[in-house]
């Protein structure tokens, strides 16, 4: 038992080593907050705009996140939605995958899910940590991910906004793609809030009841 308890506790450095990624020093706290409505609906329209062309989410509907973000339809249909004439339909875009191929080396990966298997904070430091190197296809090349395939797509709204606004849209965009990656995650948090709060209440009756019970045991 003693061997087996070396041998599990040898192998979580290796895990958390695979599920990070490794370290790099690149990689910063991402400011996600999946309350700030705000956030969400700014990092839905930065998405839309600037991704939604190669990077699709296909497992996000447009009527889902229009009732969790508390937008209204007509809005999202007309600035949102220029795919689809659908509300209910998946987030896709028009961009032929055999085409991608040809343009990137790869299809742009879809993006609903970034987030759970990349983490947030990734995410966020990927976004903000582009920079130019002529070397590159595409004129730039970043830190977090060294020879990206991915051109750096925001490199005009980096140069208008400048370098804090600029972190702080990045910021928005992944705490929309940390929303994206569990829509239910909100609703979750706040049910657990209520569900401690009455497991602390019941503990107390718990306690008075244990202690009538075995009041009578030496």
């Amino acid at each position: 038992m003693k061997k087996l308890a070396v041998i599990l506790f040898s192998c979580l450095p290796l895990v958390a080593f695979a599920a990070g990624g490794g370290h790099n020093e690149y990689v910063v706290k991402a400011p996600v907050n999946l309350q700030d409505k705000v956030s969400l609906q700014n990092g839905a329209k930065l998405f839309v705009n600037y991704c939604l062309g190669c990077h699709t989410l296909q497992y996000q509907r447009y009527s889902r996140m229009a009732e969790d973000l508390e937008m209204p339809e007509e809005l999202v249909m007309e600035n949102l939605n220029f795919v689809s004439d659908k509300f209910g339909d998946q987030m896709h875009n028009a961009m032929d995958q055999d085409d991608a191929k040809k343009w990137f080396g790869n299809a742009p990966p879809d993006l609903t899910m970034v987030t759970r298997y990349r983490s947030s904070d990734w995410v966020y430091s990927y976004l903000i940590n582009f920079y130019e190197d002529e070397s590159r296809p595409f004129g730039y090349n970043n830190h977090v991910f060294p020879s990206v395939g991915m051109p750096h797509v925001m490199a005009g709204l980096e140069e208008e906004l400048g370098e804090d606004e600029f972190k702080q849209a990045m910021g928005d965009l992944t705490n929309f793609l940390t929303y994206t990656a569990e829509p239910i995650r909100p609703q979750r948090e706040r049910l657990g809030v209520y569900v401690l709060v009455f497991l602390g209440i019941l503990l107390i009756p718990a306690y008075l009841l244990k202690k009538e019970y075995w009041k009578d045991v030496h």
